[in-house]
Order: C-alpha cells, then sequence, then structure tokens
C-alpha cells in the first residue's frame, strides 16, 4: 500500500519501513527487517508521521514522542493475525483520539492527505482504560 501511495503521489517524503518477517521488497522506499529497540526508537524521534500495525509498543513509543500516529491493524481475514485483536486495541486508541485509524488504501490515503487537519489528542502515559482494556481483551482471549 505504501509503494502504491507513493506512486501515485500521494506519499512525497522519503519513507523508511520496517518490514519484519515479510518477503515484501519495497519499490520506492527503504525497508529493513528490525532494529535494536534504541535505533528504532531514534528513528521515530526523526519522523513526521508514523504509519504502523497496531503494536502497542510501537503505537506508545511514537505517542509519548509527540508523533501523529496512523495505525494500519493487521487483520485475520487477511491471514496477517490469527484474530482481529490488532483492529480492537486500534479502536481503543482511537476513541481516545491519540491515533488515527485505517483499513484499506483510501482511508490511509485521505488520513495521509489531511493529516495536518485532523484531532490527535496530547497522550499522557497513565494506567489508563486503554491499558486496562488491552489487559481486559487479553485475559479473555
Amino acid at each position: 500500500m505504501v509503494d502504491e501511495l507513493i506512486e501515485d503521489k500521494v506519499i512525497t517524503d522519503n519513507v523508511l519501513g520496517q518490514l519484519g518477517y515479510s518477503s515484501y521488497q519495497p519499490i520506492y522506499y527503504e525497508g529493513f527487517d528490525f532494529k535494536p529497540e534504541k535505533e528504532m526508537t531514534r528513528l521515530i524521534e526523526c519522523a513526521d508521521i508514523i504509519v504502523t500495525h497496531a503494536g502497542v509498543g510501537t503505537i506508545t513509543t511514537a505517542l509519548q514522542l509527540h508523533k501523529k500516529v496512523i495505525v494500519v491493524p493487521r487483520l485475520s481475514q487477511y491471514g496477517e493475525h490469527v484474530d482481529n485483536h490488532q483492529l480492537e486495541i486500534a479502536q481503543a486508541y482511537r476513541q481516545k483520539e491519540y491515533i488515527q485509524l485505517a483499513q484499506n488504501k483510501e482511508e490511509l490515503t485521505y488520513l495521509l492527505n489531511n493529516i495536518n487537519k485532523l484531532n490527535f489528542q496530547k497522550y499522557t502515559p497513565t494506567n489508563s482504560t486503554i491499558l486496562s482494556s488491552i489487559q481486559d481483551y487479553i485475559a479473555n482471549i
């Protein structure tokens, strides 16, 4: 999706992407498998916008660094995950207006084109309802 958005000129800035275990090789941006935590934090610090899956660690780090975060959760219907817990995590953050949520290319395009007009609440790390919601979800699996 990111390559398509670069090709379509929706994304015109430099992009660096963590590919993880994926075999996908980016066409229009630089990708890497994994980086140590400190290096990932430094990369997030340098970014203006973070587009990520719904990994709580990545979301939280980006929010603590006051970044605009768009979450594209991995979904079971595409074989990306075993269930849709990432969607539920993203919805919990979105409900607090900490992040924006995209589930397809059209939604991601809209969010990227309007990123400076969108509302992002300041994230204050606490033992919040998000953490409680995530813990409750995990306990009920």
